[in-house]
């Protein structure tokens, strides 16, 4: 499986040859450097641990600083599943890696949009204007009640909405450029500009 750790920069336009035009999403990407790698015997599964974008030292505790000794101080931390242990610890990955045509995974976290209606949050379309109502065009009007006392779990209401952990799959590379660790996306991403992005090969 190949992955990579990135960053959301915008959204362009991207031609093909045949004139074809694509929306897509400039990543920049990597490099990543191993930190850890897991395995069946000690940790109970495969995994390989993955660090992205340095920082100050001063920003860490003991703990961090010891275990992040061989590879220097990162920012982000992450984790990828394997099913064969082909990483050791302090190998680094770029975006070269993947190539034009690939299909990949994309997760982040979404833009959070705060304390929204339900309009908005589950799109309803709220109640008439005439009919003798003044004030209840985005009310979410009677969430039924009959025989009950209590507002039955998962009922759909006001409340906060975004921050969610995103998956966008079946997304294609459309371009890799190695050297300034960037890769173009078709389609759109979780997240705001500066976003973390987990990128996987399906």
């Amino acid at each position: 499986m190949k992955f990579i750790l990135g960053k959301k920069e915008n959204m362009v336009q991207y031609f093909e040859e045949d004139g074809k035009v694509y929306p897509a999403t400039l990543i920049s990407a990597g490099p990543i450097v191993v930190t850890q790698v897991k395995n069946q015997e000690s940790d109970g599964y495969m995994a390989v641990q993955v660090g992205y974008e340095s920082q100050k030292e001063t920003r860490l505790n003991k703990a961090q600083i010891g275990h992040l000794k061989e590879g220097g101080p990162v920012k982000n931390l992450k984790e990828f599943r394997l099913t064969e242990g082909e990483y050791k610890k302090g190998d680094s990955i770029d975006v070269s890696i993947f190539a034009k045509g690939d299909k990949i995974r994309v997760s982040g976290i979404s833009k959070g949009k705060g304390f929204q209606g339900v309009v908005k949050r589950h799109g309803f379309h709220g109640g008439p204007r005439t009919h003798g109502q003044k004030h209840s065009e985005r009310e979410p009007g009677s969430i039924g009640g009959g025989l009950r006392n209590r507002v039955p779990k998962g009922m759909r209401m006001a409340g906060r909405m975004g921050s969610d952990r995103i998956t966008v799959k079946n997304l294609k590379v459309l371009a890799v450029d190695a050297e300034n660790n960037s890769i173009l996306v078709s389609g759109a991403v979780p997240g705001r500009r500066g976003t973390l992005l987990e990128i996987r090969s399906i």
